[in-house]
C-alpha cells in the first residue's frame, strides 16, 4: 500500500525512518535526518528538505554517498548484488540486456570515468519523465560528461541522485505527474516536426511559418480542441489563439501563453513548456465542467526568436501593435520575403492591425518558461519567481589601429586593435560582475583579413549588455563605453560603436508577482527570486498590460537553445499547480 504524507508526519520516528527507507543507496542518514522538519507540507517539501541535508553534510559525505552507488552496468549487476531499487532501475533502462559490445563499451566508460574523476558515474537512469533512457542515450550521457570539470560532475552526479530519489519517493507514496506527463508528452509530440535540412539529422529547428511551423500551429489548435477551449484561431500573423469562456459574458481575460518556434538545432521546451501548462489547467477545468469568473487566452506566439527573419517578438509583438510594416519586405535565406511567406499560409496581412489587444479587456498575462540558466538547477529548486526581465542593449563596435608586421614592429610601436579589444573584454566582464545581477557579453568578435604574422589593424565585435532596471543597465553601459575610449585613447587606436538594440526591462508587477509566490508556497516549495536574463513575449504585454513569469528548472546544468534542454514530468507538474493556484486565487479575487 503506497504511503501517505499524513501517515508519515504522524508516525514514530523509528516508522518514519522505516518508510523512507531505500531512497538515497546505502545512505539512510540522509532520510533520518529530514525528520527533524516534520511535518511535511508535500512530497515536494521533503524532496527539498532532503537535498538540504546532503548540502550541508559537507564534501566527504558527498562523496561517500556518490561511491555507495553501483556503477551502471556493472559489476553488482553481474553479481546480482544490486538493490532491489537500482535493480529495477537499470532492468528499466535495459542495462541488464546488453550487447556484448554495449557491456564492454559501458564497462570502458566506467572505466574512464572513475580514473578521472574518483567515483562513480551517477545518471538517474530513468530519466525526465521517468519512464527510461535507452542505452544509446545513457552511453551519450557517458561520453559527454567524461569532458567535464570534477567539482561540476560531483553536483551534477547529487543531482541525478536526487532525480532517482525523487522517482523512487513517488513509487513509495503511489504519485504520479499525471498533467507533468500529459505537458511532457505533447513536447515531444510537437518535436517532430523540424525544418529540412534539421529534421534529417535529428534535430530541432522550427522557424516561422515553414512547413514544419505550420504543421506546429495544427497540432496545438487540435490539442486545444480536446482539452475543451471554447474558441480557437490562427490569427493573422500565425499565433495560435485558444479562448476558453469565463462564467459570465463580458468578463475579462487572463492571457497567458508562450512560443512555439525554435531557435536552430535547438531544445523541446523554450516556449512551448508556456503554452502546454495552461493547457492542461484549461484541460481539467473543462473535464470539471467548472467556469471562472473571468476567461483564460492562452496564446501559441508564432514568433519570438527572429531566426527565418529579423523580427524578434513578432507573435507578441503584433498584439500590442508592434508589428512593423517593413518586416514584410524582409527575404530569408532563398530570397523568400515575409509577405510571400504569409501568403502562401494563407495569413491575411491586411487583418494585422485587427488583432491588436485592448488592455482593458484583460486582467494581465502570466508566462510560465522553462530557465534557460543554471541557477535554479544548482540550488535544488524546481520553481523560481521572476522580479525582472532584464532590459538590454547592444553596440555594433569597430576598433581601428594599424596593420604592420608581426616580426618588425616592436611592441612599443604597435597599435594592435585586438590587444585593445581583449583589455576591453577584462573589463567588460569584471564590470558587469561588480553588479551581482548584470551581465555582459561580447558574443562576437574578429580580425577581418587577418594574417598569422600581420598586427591586427581592426577588430569588429559585438556588446551586449543587460540588467533588471534600466538604471543599472544605463550604467553599465556608460562604464563601458567610457573604458572603451580610454583603452583606445591610451593605445592610440580609435573606435566607433552603433547602437542596435535597446529594450526597456519588464519587472514583474507586484501583485502578479505575489500571486505566484503565494501559489509556490503553497506547494511546499520554497520561494526564490530572480530576474530573467534572456527576453520573453512577457517584454512585449508588458508594454499595455501588467505580467509576471514563473520559471521551471531545466536539467543538465539549464542549458537552452540547445538539444539538451530538458526537464521533468515532476516540475512540469510543480507548474500546473502553481498555475491552477493562479487561477483559483484570481477567481477568489474576482468573484
Amino acid at each position: 500500500m503506497p504511503i501517505t504524507l499524513a501517515q508519515l508526519n504522524h508516525a514514530s520516528r523509528e516508522d518514519a525512518a522505516q518508510m523512507l527507507d531505500g531512497l538515497y543507496e546505502h545512505s539512510p542518514w540522509i532520510a533520518e535526518q529530514a525528520l527533524n522538519e516534520r511535518p511535511f507540507q508535500s512530497l515536494a517539501h521533503l524532496k527539498h528538505v532532503m537535498t538540504e541535508v546532503l548540502q550541508h553534510a559537507g564534501r566527504d559525505a558527498q562523496l561517500a554517498l556518490i561511491r555507495a552507488h553501483p556503477e551502471l552496468a556493472g559489476k553488482a549487476m553481474v553479481s546480482k548484488s544490486l538493490t532491489a531499487e537500482s535493480t529495477n532501475e537499470q532492468t528499466k533502462a535495459g542495462l541488464t540486456d546488453c550487447t556484448p559490445e554495449e557491456f564492454a563499451k559501458i564497462q570502458q566508460l566506467n572505466a574512464d570515468y572513475n580514473a578521472k574523476f574518483g567515483f562513480p558515474f551517477i545518471l538517474a537512469v530513468r530519466g525526465p519523465r521517468g519512464v527510461g533512457f535507452n542505452k544509446q542515450q545513457i552511453i551519450d550521457a557517458f561520453e559527454r560528461r567524461l569532458h567535464g570539470h570534477p567539482d561540476f560532475e560531483l553536483q551534477e552526479c547529487l543531482r541525478n541522485i536526487h532525480r532517482i530519489v525523487e522517482i523512487r519517493l513517488n513509487d513509495k507514496f503511489g504519485v504520479e505527474p499525471t498533467l507533468g506527463h500529459q505537458v511532457w508528452d505533447w513536447q515531444e509530440k510537437l518535436a517532430q516536426h523540424s525544418d529540412p535540412g534539421f529534421a534529417e539529422k535529428g534535430q530541432l529547428t522550427v522557424t516561422y511559418l515553414t512547413d514544419a511551423h505550420r504543421a506546429c500551429a495544427q497540432r496545438i489548435s487540435h490539442w486545444m480542441k480536446d482539452c475543451g477551449f471554447d474558441e480557437i484561431e490562427i490569427d493573422a500573423v500565425g499565433n495560435v489563439v485558444g479562448r476558453y469562456h469565463p462564467a459570465s459574458p463580458g468578463a475579462r481575460y487572463l492571457m497567458t501563453g508562450s512560443h512555439y518556434d525554435t531557435v536552430r538545432n535547438g531544445g523541446k521546451y523554450d516556449g512551448r513548456l508556456g503554452i502546454f501548462v495552461p493547457m492542461a489547467c484549461v484541460q481539467q477545468l473543462a473535464l470539471q465542467q467548472r467556469r471562472l469568473p473571468f476567461g483564460i487566452e492562452v496564446v501559441a506566439f508564432a514568433e519570438e526568436e527572429g531566426q527565418r527573419y529579423k523580427a524578434t517578438f513578432l507573435g507578441s509583438g503584433a498584439l500590442v501593435g508592434d508589428f512593423k510594416a517593413e518586416w514584410l519586405q524582409q527575404k530569408d535565406a532563398d530570397g523568400v520575403t515575409m509577405r510571400e511567406a504569409m501568403q502562401h499560409a494563407g495569413l491575411c496581412i491586411d487583418d494585422i492591425a485587427k488583432i491588436r489587444r485592448d488592455p482593458t479587456q484583460y486582467l494581465g498575462f502570466v508566462e510560465v518558461h522553462i530557465e534557460q540558466g543554471p541557477v535554479l538547477n544548482e540550488s535544488h529548486l524546481p520553481l523560481g519567481i521572476v522580479t525582472s526581465i532584464n532590459g538590454s542593449v547592444r553596440y555594433q563596435c569597430e576598433i581601428v589601429g594599424t596593420a604592420s608586421h608581426a616580426g618588425t614592429t616592436p611592441m612599443n610601436r604597435r597599435r594592435d586593435a585586438a590587444c585593445a579589444l581583449a583589455e576591453l573584454a577584462l573589463f567588460v566582464e569584471q564590470r558587469a560582475a561588480r553588479d551581482g545581477d548584470s551581465v555582459a557579453t561580447i558574443g562576437q568578435l574578429n580580425v577581418p583579413n587577418g594574417s598569422i604574422n600581420v598586427v591586427p589593424g581592426a577588430c569588429l565585435f559585438t556588446l551586449d549588455m543587460r540588467a533588471p532596471t534600466d538604471d543599472q543597465r544605463d550604467a553599465v553601459v556608460r562604464d563601458v563605453l567610457a573604458e572603451l575610449s580610454a583603452i583606445c585613447e591610451r593605445r592610440g587606436v580609435r573606435y566607433t560603436a552603433e547602437e542596435t538594440l535597446r529594450a526597456a526591462a519588464a519587472p514583474s508587477a507586484p501583485e502578479w508577482q505575489a500571486r505566484w509566490e503565494r501559489a509556490v508556497s503553497h506547494l511546499g516549495v520554497p520561494l526564490f527570486k530572480l530576474p530573467s536574463g534572456a527576453g520573453h513575449d512577457a517584454m512585449k504585454l508588458h508594454e499595455i498590460m501588467p505580467q509576471a513569469m514563473l520559471f521551471v528548472r531545466g536539467e543538465n546544468a539549464g542549458i537552452s537553445h540547445n538539444p539538451l534542454e530538458s526537464t521533468t514530468s515532476d516540475d512540469m507538474q510543480l507548474a500546473v499547480d502553481a498555475f491552477t493556484h493562479v487561477l483559483n486565487q484570481l477567481a477568489l479575487e474576482t468573484a
